[in-house]
């Protein structure tokens, strides 16, 4: 092709290819001139080719062999798109445009879905159909040449008035008058006889049109009738309502009998209404009158509303208030009436219900019951910790026979503790209570006094202990209540202070009432909701106070063992009130957090009791025990391995029951077991013949640690380990190391010699040891020893170079093997043709893509001309008004007016 520009290279194909302006001015024949068109287009293609060398692409080869052609060296990309795209114009388009039709032919001949008629029936049916639709169609052609007729007579062939049933007979009656026999069958009159007679000889005949319309009437008619019944039915009704009514007006609407000399009264004071004499028709009063007085009558509303958390809280402390002033005038014998009513008796006037009061936590008997505002549904559902034994995420399992209940099973209402013998090192060791005096016993003996209603706020707990100096243990509880309603947080700023400080005098009384000589179990029962309550509404000044009184329990616990761990002197394990704390906070702390500022240090804390204290006497025994049944309850719910805990059990059964196990090489295992044997614990271990005939009862913790060691309470002990030891067992089946930790002591259970002491205490230890075989045996059956993993081996890497014993590339996949030959390449093929699938499909994907773009850019460019002829129609319409106003306007000040 000539070098130059895009135009002159056009210009020199044009001249070489033939086709100039002179060539095609020739007139030549028309199949001559035809041919040349189809030449002329096909050259001019050829030239579009060329001119553009971008329509072709051409693969460059590695090794060009001169005369060799290879398939798809070169292509033109741009026209295998084009048809590809038209291809997909012709096919995919189409069935996206006809993607909703639904095609098929219905067949809509008479009688085909009908299989109750024979093929006769339906033929003479679609025959008789055909007939009469051509008889609709030509029954008016004027242009078919056939004559009208007249009964099958041609009008022509009829002389006026021959034989049509005319009167001519001017003598004859109904003169002027068509005959009724002509009437009957020449003005469609007799039709219907005919038809009727045929009915009756023919039962199986279809009806005609006129029969069904005469049925449709009738039927039409009698609904008619039925409707008209009904609703002069209901307008009798409604007026004998309405007649009735006035009877019904003299009982609503009744005269006064007082003023009513016509009237009496009945013995019981009501009017007697039904000797009243009826209204005149003049006094009654329309009923539309009465309709609309009784829209405009009073609405009920309601008495009051839901009161919030505040106006509570100040109702409440208005209440207290109240009624301590009518407690001080009554002292002063300056009762008043109301106050009398109010209290005189012990009984107590009852309050009208409000909005707040329900049906479910309404107490008539108690104007001031629950712990006021926001507090009383908290102390109903916080004080099933007592019954229930769980609070805060933690379910504490009881120390004795039960999961519920733990504080009755090992706490009883008396105890002491165990530093009776430190009295004169009361300068070392810090009690845990911020004031140690002597507790008062409660009196329950004394004549009841009336309960203030009003108490200030205590700072510390010798305030606290100075306002409760005449109070019963039983008011104790309501005390604390009347303290937190008259200081609610709602009502003052400064109350959270002071609820702060009452949360920490609560802390140190539980304290202070559980120590010895006579703790007080059932008003910590009662405190703990209270604590709970607070704790929950101040959790970070509870928590560090929690965490102050744990520190000096650990401050202690050095200070003793520093003194020395096996000094009866040092006091190294917690006494009945520091076990009564720690009780109480499992359950005010969630006991199952990883991490917990209170509850991790108690937790470390009661491990270093366990650990790290030696056995000496029979009280600290009973000390372990309960700290191992704490953390038992502790560790329920997150099944934390404490092996402390454990090893104690174990230690205090080989303690107390008689065994075989002479020396510490003799046992089992290798947990440590500093005093076994040792002379502190050797008066620990039960007589067999002693308690040959002693079984296991409820241990009772306070009973253990205060009295002198008997036989029952060493057996009641025992009892409680093997009980420890079961749910331990229990607690850490599913631990990988079940087996090497329980397997030591089955062996030590099956040491013990308790064939000389009682059956149940025989039963009790021979079934545990089977329990603990069993679940060892289930343990070694679930553990499975390791394996590698299965799966194909990995093959080791080799670097050995690949010969190929002939190079060319036309041999490249002869394989000696014909078949494996065939297989690998129907693997090619299957290869590349799916990689060709895949391809098309996408590219079928974006066509039905950019299709669908345009169907919709078409709608939108409708809608928004529509939108664009309906704006611009408006704003036509809102311009002439415009116009026109301004006219107006004009004419009215021409005129002289604005």
């Amino acid at each position: 092709m000539a070098k130059g520009s895009q135009l002159s290279q056009l210009k020199s194909a044009l001249s070489q290819a033939g086709i100039n302006r002179q060539n095609g001015r020739k007139k030549k024949s028309r199949p001559s001139v035809e041919h040349d068109k189809v030449k002329k287009a096909a050259k001019l293609r050829e030239i579009q080719q060329k001119l553009n060398p971008f329509d072709v692409k051409v693969t460059k080869l590695k090794h060009d062999v001169g005369g060799r052609k290879i398939k798809g060296a070169s292509g033109r990309p741009a026209q295998s798109k084009q048809a590809g795209m038209q291809q997909r114009e012709k096919t995919l388009l189409k069935e996206l445009e006809d993607r909703g039709r639904v095609g098929g032919v219905v067949d809509r001949r008479f009688g085909e879905n009908d299989p109750s008629l024979s093929l006769e029936e339906r033929m003479l049916e679609r025959f008789t159909k055909e007939r009469q639709r051509a008889s609709k169609t030509s029954a008016f052609n004027l242009d078919e040449g056939e004559e009208l007729t007249h009964y099958g007579q041609s009008l022509s062939m009829l002389d006026d008035f021959d034989d049509i049933g005319l009167l001519m007979d001017e003598d004859e009656e109904g003169e002027g008058q068509l005959d009724p026999d002509t009437v009957k069958r020449a003005h469609f009159g007799g039709f219907d006889d005919d038809d009727a007679d045929e009915k009756e000889d023919d039962p199986a005949r279809k009806k005609t049109k006129a029969e069904v319309m005469a049925e449709v009437i009738a039927k039409s008619k009698e609904h008619k009738m039925r409707r008209q019944s009904e609703k002069e039915q209901e307008e009798n009704m409604r007026h004998q309502l309405d007649h009735d009514f006035d009877s019904l007006r003299t009982l609503l609407y009744a005269s006064d009998p007082s003023v009513t000399g016509g009237n009496f009264t009945q013995p019981g004071g009501v009017p007697n209404t039904l000797t009243l004499k009826p209204a005149d028709d003049d006094d009654t009063m329309d009923y539309d009158k009465q309709v609309r007085e009784l829209a405009f009558d009073k609405r009920a509303k309601p008495k009051d509303r839901t009161k919030t958390e505040e106006e509570l809280a100040v109702e409440q402390k208005e209440a207290l208030e109240k009624a301590e002033r009518q407690r001080r005038l009554r002292m002063l014998g300056q009762g008043t009436g109301e106050s009398d009513d109010e209290v005189t008796g012990g009984r107590k006037r009852k309050r009208a219900r409000g909005g707040d009061d329900l049906d479910d936590d309404f107490m008539e008997d108690e104007p001031l019951g629950g712990l006021g505002p926001g507090l009383g549904a908290e102390v109903d559902s916080e004080a099933s910790f007592e019954n229930n034994g769980e609070g805060s995420g933690s379910s504490h399992s009881d120390e004795g026979e039960s999961e519920e209940g733990g504080e009755d099973d090992i706490m009883g209402d008396d105890g002491s503790s165990n530093g009776e013998a430190s009295d004169e090192e009361e300068g070392e060791f810090t009690e845990i209570t911020t004031e140690r005096k002597t507790v008062r016993p409660s009196k329950v003996s004394e004549p009841p006094q009336e309960l203030p209603y009003t108490f200030p706020t205590p700072e510390t707990h010798d305030e606290f202990l100075e306002i409760i100096k005449d109070i019963r243990d039983d008011d104790v509880p309501t005390v604390v209540q009347r303290i937190r309603t008259l200081y609610h947080k709602s009502l003052a700023p400064e109350n959270n202070f002071k609820l702060q400080d009452l949360m920490r005098v609560l802390i140190d009384h539980i304290i202070y009432i559980t120590s010895p000589p006579t703790p007080r179990m059932p008003l910590l029962s009662a405190l703990v909701p209270h604590l709970f309550s607070l704790s929950r509404s101040y959790p970070i000044e509870s928590a560090e106070y929690f965490a102050e009184k744990l520190s000096l329990m650990h401050k202690n616990l050095k200070r003793g063992l520093a003194t020395g761990a096996l000094k009866p002197s040092s006091r190294t394990w917690p006494g009945f009130s520091e076990l009564t704390f720690l009780r109480v906070i499992g359950i005010i702390w969630p006991t199952s957090d990883m991490h917990h500022p209170v509850i991790s240090p108690a937790r470390l804390l009661m491990g270093s009791y366990l650990g790290l204290c030696r056995v000496r006497s029979f009280a600290d025994a009973t000390s372990g025990l309960f700290l191992s049944s704490l953390l038992l309850q502790y560790e329920s719910l997150s099944k934390r391995f404490v092996p402390e805990a454990v090893n104690f059990t174990v230690n205090a059964t080989l303690h107390l029951a008689p065994h075989v196990f002479t020396n510490t090489t003799s046992l089992p295992g290798t947990f440590p077991c500093p005093d076994f044997r040792s002379e502190l614990c050797g008066p620990l271990a039960i007589n067999k013949r002693a308690a040959k005939d002693l079984v296991f009862c409820k241990p009772d913790l306070h009973q253990l640690m205060s009295t002198q060691p008997t036989e029952q309470s060493k057996i009641d002990a025992l009892g409680l380990a093997l009980d420890l030891i079961d749910r331990f067992a229990e607690m850490y089946k599913a631990l990988d190391g079940f087996i090497e930790l329980y397997e030591p002591i089955l062996v030590v259970m099956s040491g013990l010699e308790c064939g000389e002491l009682s059956e149940s205490v025989q039963s009790r230890v021979a079934s545990l040891q089977d329990k603990m075989g069993r679940l060892l045996r289930f343990a070694r059956q679930s553990r499975k020893p390791l394996l590698l993993q299965a799966h194909k081996p990995i093959p080791i890497p080799t670097y050995i170079p690949k010969f190929e014993s002939s190079s060319s590339s036309y041999l490249r996949r002869q394989d000696p093997d014909q078949d494996r030959n065939e297989a690998s390449k129907l693997r090619y093929q299957l290869k590349q043709e799916r990689k060709g699938a895949i391809r098309e499909l996408r590219k079928d994907a974006k066509f039905l893509a950019a299709a669908e773009h345009k169907k919709q850019a078409e709608k939108d460019r409708a809608y928004k001309d529509r939108m664009n002829k309906a704006f611009n129609s408006l704003e036509g319409e809102r311009a002439e008004q415009k116009v026109m106003e301004r006219d107006k306007a004009k004419e009215k000040r021409r005129g002289g007016r604005k």
